[in-house]
């Protein structure tokens, strides 16, 4: 985890906050925006953008970026090696991100490196459906 240059701003700390109450799941720049705003301390997009930056590069925050063309999402991230090496499920109902540790999926991605010389990448490899709270929810 690099070291953070820059100087620490109650802006950056209710950011930091926020991400960490809301590890779970990931969260974009306008659910962000939103939550500041509603708590008081509203906080330029321009700014998060650049908070959330800094957090990826120091390692306390990943960023998912799935198609291109939607906007990011972001995600607190306590253990940064754990996270590089399994996959995740996103549920399309509420959101939660579910950190999935797999042996039979580890399998598959170890198969497809040694059989296909091709590594995956796990931050870009995520499964969507609904989680048991949510299947019903349709």
């Amino acid at each position: 985890m690099k070291k953070d240059s820059g100087y620490n701003t109650k802006q950056k700390e209710n950011l930091l906050e926020y991400l960490m109450k809301n590890k779970e799941k990931h969260t974009n720049v306008q659910e962000i925006s939103a939550f500041l705003s509603a708590e008081g301390t509203p906080v330029g997009v321009a700014t998060i953008y650049r908070q959330l930056d800094r957090l990826v590069e120091q390692g306390l925050v990943r960023k998912y970026a799935f198609d291109g063309k939607t906007s990011a999402c972001y995600q607190y991230i306590e253990d940064e090696e754990q996270c590089r090496s399994h996959f995740h499920l996103k549920c399309l109902g509420c959101g939660r991100l579910i950190h999935l540790d797999c042996e039979h999926l580890a399998g598959l991605a170890r198969h497809i490196e040694e059989e296909h010389d091709f590594v995956i990448d796990y931050s870009q490899t995520v499964f969507y459906g609904r989680c048991s709270d949510c299947k019903g929810k349709v």
